[in-house]
């Protein structure tokens, strides 16, 4: 989705707020308008049918600059592997799996937090 704004670099991405239901979109700038007085953003069909504000063609909209967009599935530049722990349980006696001691030390733990508080 895209819109022309008369400042904004090329690029630059836009949330456009439609205070009137709450709807909200990103746009990025492509163009450059509107060069029409009173007027700070033109927006894509698209984007205005997102808003709701097709039928109506002009309407009061908040725009802010977006900073950063977080891709939640982008990898980091370096990749940490964890730690594995190949330890069994062979069915000796005395033995128990880790993580039944890990999880008595958390409710141990969970416990004290709640008596402190």
């Amino acid at each position: 989705m895209t819109c022309a704004h008369r400042t904004y670099p090329f690029g630059t991405r836009l949330r456009v707020y439609n205070p009137a239901n709450g709807r909200s979109v990103i746009v990025r700038v492509t163009d450059r308008g509107p060069f029409v007085r009173g007027r700070i953003i033109d927006l894509s069909w698209r984007a205005a049918k997102t808003l709701d504000i097709v039928s109506k063609g002009v309407a009061m909209v908040i725009v802010q600059k977006v900073s950063d967009i977080m891709v939640p599935f982008r990898p980091e530049d370096t990749i940490e592997l964890p730690e594995l722990d190949m330890e069994t349980n062979d069915g000796s006696e005395g033995m128990t799996p880790f993580w039944q001691d890990m999880k008595e030390d958390l409710q141990e733990s969970q416990q004290v937090q709640a008596a402190n508080h």
